[in-house]
């Protein structure tokens, strides 16, 4: 984009650009999406960061579309909770219901921060979590390994929803109704990233 107008800019510019800027307009983008279900499929991955092994908590809703995620040392019920409690702050209401596989330390979470929430745990319930991991893998191979724990907690909370936001689900589109979707999901990024006002 920047060298079709004839400007040269170094990786290093590009990635201060995505520090300042990126977070902002993932937060946006965010505030756009029209609705969000109220079943939620929780789950946790392990990421190896400087030998260290770190655990990426994740949550997507019945449409896929990625809540939050979190970077922690634990998979305990300390760290379920402080997921808990990181997500509901995030979203601003309690789910109906929640699935996850059969760690304990949901369970244990849950009956504290959302007593009241409906809870499934089976392994194939939980594929929508399982299978939103695989962006963030193809990511990592490409980034070498995220750098730090605080790198990583950065990068994907910013990349995540913006990513989400340029892959509506086209399994549930017609041809049409994909183009449409891409069409105005490009004037979103367009009126959030400022672009209409360069023009």
């Amino acid at each position: 984009m920047m060298l079709y107008r004839g400007i040269e800019v170094t990786y290093e510019t590009i990635r201060e650009w995505c520090q300042k800027f990126g977070q902002q307009y993932a937060n946006q983008l965010q505030r756009k999406r029209p609705y969000i279900e109220d079943k939620w499929h929780l789950d946790e991955v392990v990421a190896t960061i400087k030998k260290v092994q770190y655990y990426l908590w994740r949550t997507v809703d019945a449409e896929r579309n990625v809540l939050d995620v979190l970077l922690q040392r634990r998979r305990d019920t300390d760290a379920a909770k402080r997921f808990f409690r990181k997500l509901l702050k995030k979203q601003g209401f309690v789910p109906r219901v929640i699935v996850t596989d059969k760690l304990k330390s949901y369970e244990a979470a849950k009956k504290q921060v959302m007593p009241n929430v409906e809870h499934r745990q089976h392994k194939g319930l939980n594929n929508r979590a399982e299978n939103s991991h695989q962006p963030t893998r193809a990511r990592e191979r490409r980034m070498r390994r995220f750098k730090s724990p605080g790198q990583a907690q950065r990068f994907l909370s910013t990349f995540e929803p913006i990513r989400d936001h340029f892959h509506p689900k086209q399994h549930q589109f017609t041809a049409k109704r994909h183009r449409e979707q891409l069409r105005q999901r490009f004037q979103d990024w367009r009126e959030v990233a400022g672009l209409n006002l360069a023009a």
